[in-house]
């Protein structure tokens, strides 16, 4: 399988890829590996994913540059992601014991009774290459911190990440047995559709997470989905600062590229700041560097491939040829390379894909809506519910909007983050199930009850 770099498109590495029968010798070592993992103490795993989190800020260079390489994201966010990933992993260890602990629920008397926390035994952890640190992190470390046993597919667009992951893990402790890397496209995922394991995590496409939801479901096993957005952001007309609003909005599209499921994908502003806001973001988005994502003035990078790119361009002339106005951006950059300008889109409305359809690319439009009624109807048409924001002066305005969208996430002056502490979670077509927080880390556990007499 050939790596390319999609800022040059040079072939940057070759991995062999797995096959049917390496798929299973290696799930046939973790179903020989997991029982002596679980049987582990908490303590001793969170050792091992702290040695493993270490190793991370040891290497960050390599690990970085491979990043950059492999994805095109500019090379300081590549740096905050094995920052931010970190920060997560340091989060779940703190607390993996306290929310592992079995529970007495009744300490005294002629019955006692309790619960038990026991792994789920070994889960396949199909990850995505738009941030594989991240995404990865939010899977197989609250997984292996529980007793489990990881089948770990990266992207094929993120596997040279994936295999530094891999590496890294053996190196902190965790057993061969217990983690193992399946490297390969849409067959080796197939594959492990197929073996009887014990729960499904999956970060990618709708399309994708819905055929994997409905190829597991008779195995009667967990499956949890982080899947796509159409995100919103709502600027009311009480925002004191129209640039500084701006501003954050057009971070919340380009950063990554665009390349976020909880990117913000469509703006609506009220008319009194309509066109201030209009005028302030495109001015912003004009300013932006394109170029050498290894370059530390490059602002924004290259697509991950070139059927993403192509993709965008035809959102953007599907919106001007029913009305829309391109008032800055959205031409291919004459480049090797597949690198796009980011688009900026006035006059649009619903009946157009970039207001409807999930972009994942450094593109919006931007719609002016009367008032904080028509925003929230406009807000809510969509397939998707992941992330909803709402710039505002009043919370009490902000979260009266916030409550009637049905998101798993909502934010008040701020977009496009993720907290350790806090549920990550999807509605409708944005996914099942969640990750991080107390809950995410339960995600990755079953429940025992214990009825004790005598």
């Amino acid at each position: 399988m050939q790596i390319i770099n999609p800022a040059t498109e040079e072939i940057i590495g070759q991995v062999a890829e797995d096959t049917e029968a390496t798929v299973n010798e290696k799930f046939a070592a973790l179903r020989g590996g997991q029982p002596g993992w679980g049987a582990v103490s908490v303590e001793e795993r969170v050792a091992c994913i702290g040695r493993f989190c270490d190793a991370l800020d040891a290497e960050k260079e390599e690990l970085a540059r491979t990043l950059t390489a492999e994805s095109g994201k500019p090379l300081q966010q590549s740096y905050n992601e094995l920052n931010g990933a970190r920060s997560r992993i340091k989060w779940l260890m703190e607390h993996a014991a306290q929310w592992l602990a079995e529970e007495w629920i009744v300490a005294e008397g002629a019955t006692r009774e309790k619960i038990v926390y026991e792994p789920l035994g070994i889960i396949a952890n199909i990850s995505a290459w738009n941030y594989p640190y991240l995404v990865g992190v939010n899977v197989f470390i609250p997984a292996l911190l529980g007793g489990n046993a990881v089948l770990y597919k990266p992207s094929e667009y993120a596997t040279l990440t994936g295999l530094h992951i891999q590496r890294l893990l053996h190196g902190a402790g965790v057993p061969e047995n217990v983690f193992q890397l399946v490297a390969g496209k849409g067959a080796a995922g197939e594959w492990l559709l197929q073996l009887p394991l014990n729960g499904y995590f999956f970060t990618g496409s709708y399309r994708t997470g819905r055929i994997i939801a409905e190829r597991v479901a008779s195995k009667l096993v967990p499956c949890q989905l982080e899947l796509g957005g159409k995100d919103p952001l709502y600027v009311m007309d009480d925002v004191a600062d129209v640039e500084k609003v701006a501003a954050a909005a057009l971070e919340g599209v380009v950063y990554n590229n665009g390349q976020s499921c909880c990117a913000v994908e469509r703006i609506y502003v009220q008319e009194g700041v309509y066109d201030a806001f209009v005028r302030a973001y495109t001015e912003q988005a004009r300013k932006l560097v394109i170029g050498d994502p290894m370059d530390a003035a490059t602002e924004i990078g290259p697509l991950s491939r070139p059927g993403q790119l192509e993709f965008l361009l035809g959102q953007i002339g599907d919106a001007v040829g029913k009305g829309a106005k391109l008032v800055a951006g959205g031409n291919r950059v004459e480049r090797k390379g597949y690198f796009i300008e980011p688009a900026v889109l006035v006059d649009v409305d619903h009946r157009m894909k970039v207001m409807t359809e999930e972009s994942f690319g450094p593109v919006v439009g931007i719609q002016r809506v009367k008032d904080d009624a028509e925003a929230a109807e406009l807000m809510g048409d969509t397939e998707y519910g992941l992330t909803a924001a709402v710039y505002s002066a009043s919370y009490e305005r902000a979260e009266n909007v916030m409550r009637q969208v049905n998101t798993g996430t909502v934010y008040w002056n701020c977009c496009d983050r993720v907290s350790a502490g806090l549920p990550w979670s999807g509605r409708k077509h944005s996914g099942l199930g969640m990750t991080l927080s107390y809950q995410g880390i339960r995600a990755f556990v079953q429940p025992k009850a214990y009825h004790i007499r005598g």
